[in-house]
């Protein structure tokens, strides 16, 4: 099975969400995992957002991309541009992409505000991830 990690800064709402996607609309064709280069803690509005969708990343766990190092993963996809600087190497060969998505913890506003902007990062989101899907399909056909 290929092992994808998703990586940004803060492992907190992209990584987080892209790694849900990818775990329910992909089966058991890959393993996603995220991890951040400074995690912090799952934005509780990524849950509510994922939530809503269908998918419950309730149980994830911001991870420091550092104690991920010893593991092989086949795609390595940053999301923020800082992952992209800062991506630790890992072992064996992987096939990095990198996903520029805006940071959804930065909306400000009222909590309907708020949360319109990670509903918005969340289908861009799903989209990619459906997209990564569909690729690798083609690509193994």
């Amino acid at each position: 099975m290929r092992r994808v990690l998703f990586l940004c800064t803060g492992n907190s709402c992209r990584s987080q969400m892209a790694e849900g996607w990818l775990r329910h609309l992909a089966g058991d064709r890959f393993e996603a995992y995220s991890a951040g280069v400074k995690p912090t803690a799952v934005n509780p509005f990524a849950v509510e957002v994922m939530k809503k969708a269908g998918v419950d990343i309730s149980a994830q766990k911001s991870k420091d991309a550092a104690t991920l190092l010893s593991q092989h993963f086949h795609f390595l996809i940053t999301v923020c541009g800082n992952a992209k600087e800062s991506c630790p190497v890992f072992p064996g060969p992987s096939l990095r992409e990198h996903w520029p998505v805006e940071d959804p913890a930065d909306a400000v506003g009222s909590h309907e505000e708020k949360l319109a902007v990670f509903r918005a990062t969340r289908d861009e989101l799903e989209q990619r991830v459906r997209d990564f899907i569909h690729q690798q399909t083609v690509d193994n056909a």
